[in-house]
């Protein structure tokens, strides 16, 4: 399959040239957009039509090219509310038709002046669902974007091969171990809200948190300490929580390791979990299930997914590249140890492609989703998933005191 650029749509503040070079040669030229340079990494799609500032703050787009499947891009700029971390994450941005100006009354500058001054090499006025199908039919790869200077050498513009093998010498995401590059240095705490006093302490574990999930905990009552990827299973125990959240994040969870052990001395004390993406990739590593990376990868806010325990449908944000190898039907005894976690479910379930959307633990008090239900940008068919885990820590608290009575 060739991928053509697409005619210019439009009339550029600038006519700088950027090529899209992919790791199995082919290449596509567009225009610059945001800063110039040379990036790579792997690329992969996103099919939302909303929510790009959100995306590219998203930790877990750290090492990653992203390409917005819809075809404009940057109409209503950038603002300062909405970001989800504190800096754009994505490796590179990849869009068919960027807005000639931003037009919302919340905006404070344009997307491409976003991408330039964090030094976001970008692409513009390329085919963006060709380059989409393309990926599909073959798979996500590794790429680089050249523009401005990168393009040339001593004057002469860099061969083709010479930009391949660029591509070819970047990491490949297999392998790849990245919350810890990602994760905050230092803890913090989102009061709750809405109360007089917390109704339950949570320790979130930062893997690439985004904002609003800590928000969306605080909204139902409870203390969230925010905490470093790199934290021991001592320093949470201190904080006295009620339940332990493992939020979403970069990286092959096959990596994960220092994940995974602490994520097991959680459930070994039989303190409340909650995770989403990462955080379940790191609950099925840790019951003993493994993990394989997609073709593609679920990548956008039109995600179909199951709740196998009420036969709700919910449509659904995901981000997640990797998923977990787990029976999809009846219950699993998990096979790490011996079986010492007991029985397991698949409690969501992709409907596009089968894939397990979530996990729960029948004799632990235990799950996760591997999508997104704070779903800044919507959609919100899943925040009951935070009510959910309110509930198991009040019924494991309650267990608890009566054991002790």
């Amino acid at each position: 399959m060739s991928i053509a650029p697409t005619a210019p749509l439009r009339a550029p503040a600038t006519t700088d040239e950027a090529v899209l070079v992919l790791e199995d040669g082919r290449t596509v030229v567009g225009r610059a957009y945001g800063a110039r340079g040379t990036t790579v990494g792997e690329i992969v799609f996103n099919t939302g039509m909303t929510g790009y500032q959100e995306t590219l703050t998203d930790p877990s787009y750290h090492r990653q090219i992203v390409v917005m499947t819809a075809p404009h891009i940057g109409n209503t700029g950038v603002n300062d509310d909405d970001d989800e971390s504190q800096q754009i994450w994505v490796s590179g941005f990849v869009v068919r038709d960027p807005a000639r100006r931003a037009s919302n009354w919340r905006a404070t500058r344009t997307l491409d002046e976003d991408l330039e001054s964090q030094g976001v090499v970008g692409i513009s006025d390329i085919d963006t669902r060709a380059l989409t199908r393309h990926l599909r039919e073959l798979g996500t790869m590794r790429a680089g974007i050249f523009s401005g200077e990168s393009l040339e050498n001593d004057g002469v513009r860099r061969p083709t091969a010479d930009l391949v093998a660029e591509v070819k010498a970047a990491p490949r995401m297999a392998g790849a171990d990245l919350a810890k590059e990602v994760s905050v240095s230092e803890a913090y705490t989102v009061e709750p809200q809405g109360v007089d006093e917390a109704t339950a302490t949570v320790v979130a574990v930062d893997l690439g948190i985004k904002s609003m999930t800590p928000q969306r905990l605080a909204e139902r009552g409870l203390r969230v300490h925010v905490v470093p990827s790199i934290t021991t299973i001592d320093e949470i125990v201190a904080l006295a929580p009620d339940g332990v959240f493992f939020s979403n994040g970069p990286g092959d969870p096959g990596a994960a390791t220092v994940e995974v052990d602490l994520l097991r001395s959680v459930l070994d004390r039989r303190i409340p979990y909650f995770g989403i993406c990462f955080g379940n990739q790191i609950l099925g590593r840790a019951l003993g299930y493994g993990t394989y990376k997609l073709g593609y990868g679920h990548r956008g806010i039109n995600q179909p997914v199951m709740d196998r325990r009420t036969g709700k449908v919910e449509v659904t944000a995901h981000n997640h590249g990797f998923a977990v190898d787990a029976p999809l039907e009846g219950e699993s005894t998990a096979p790490h140890d011996g079986g010492r976690y007991g029985r397991v479910v698949v409690s969501h379930v992709g409907l596009n492609d089968q894939v397990v959307e979530g996990l729960e633990c029948l004799d632990l008090p235990a799950f996760s989703v591997q999508y997104h239900p704070e779903a800044a940008a919507g959609p919100h068919d899943a925040a009951y998933l935070f009510d959910r885990f309110v509930e198991l820590m009040t019924t494991q608290k309650e267990a608890s005191d009566a054991a002790q009575n």
